[in-house]
């Protein structure tokens, strides 16, 4: 098992307990070295997961010893229960031109949807974003990060269903934009790059512009994955 692959086994873990409500805000998760044995890897993947979790909003780690000591669960994801999860092992099947066609749809729509709507509210995919300007994030702290902003994009678009359906591709979408990372030879360049995106796509929604907003969400998409080599999608 490859250490990306083995941190993303503890990622995938943890979310399913909070979601299937095995676990609860102010619940503590075990000690790193119960985490590893159980699940059979290292504990640097452990590390590495928390460190994701944390990033993320969903936990917050303590050091020392005692009751605030170790990892303590402070949210849980947003979206549906057992159908999200079944999309999610669906989806791990699914060719990934398709994911990416499908991303374009729906995230069109999402950036359409906001870009109309006088209310909306993306603060909280700008306090993602910010958080994507930490310097000493890994590539896959980073992207787990970026899965979580267009997932905020669409659960801002007050769609359900289209949130419903972003989630259920997350852990998909995650995958082969994990292993694009590895085909990108200049990872900062990349990075930063990103960053500009985001922020551009967020300030034509914010303008109400959904035509730019349309095209600039899908240069994004497309643009990575052409990058990283991995889709001949480009419509």
């Amino acid at each position: 098992m490859s250490e990306t692959r083995a941190w993303q086994v503890v990622l995938e873990r943890i979310e399913s307990d909070l979601l299937e409500g095995s676990l609860r805000p102010g619940d503590r998760l075990p000690p790193e070295r119960e985490l590893a044995s159980t699940l059979g890897v290292g504990r640097s993947s452990v590390r590495e997961a928390l460190r994701v979790l944390e990033v993320m909003g969903l936990i917050r780690t303590g050091t020392g010893s005692g009751p605030s000591s170790g990892a303590i669960i402070i949210a849980t994801p947003q979206g549906g229960m057992s159908a999200l999860l079944r999309l999610q092992v669906a989806a791990q099947g699914f060719p990934l031109d398709d994911v990416v066609r499908t991303r374009l749809v729906l995230e069109s729509a999402v950036v359409d949807a906001l870009a109309a709507d006088p209310a909306r509210d993306t603060g909280d995919a700008r306090a993602i974003v910010d958080a994507m300007d930490a310097a000493d994030l890994t590539p896959a702290e980073f992207l787990a990060l970026d899965a979580r902003l267009h997932l905020a994009l669409a659960e801002a678009s007050g769609n359900l269903v289209i949130a419903a359906m972003m989630a259920g591709l997350r852990t998909a979408i995650e995958s082969y934009v994990q292993a694009g990372a590895e085909g990108i030879a200049d990872w900062d360049a990349a990075a930063s790059r990103l960053r500009a995106e985001h922020r551009t796509i967020l300030d034509a929604v914010d303008a109400g512009d959904a035509g730019r907003a349309r095209t600039l969400i899908h240069d994004h998409i497309t643009g990575y994955y052409a990058e990283a080599g991995l889709a001949r999608a480009n419509d």
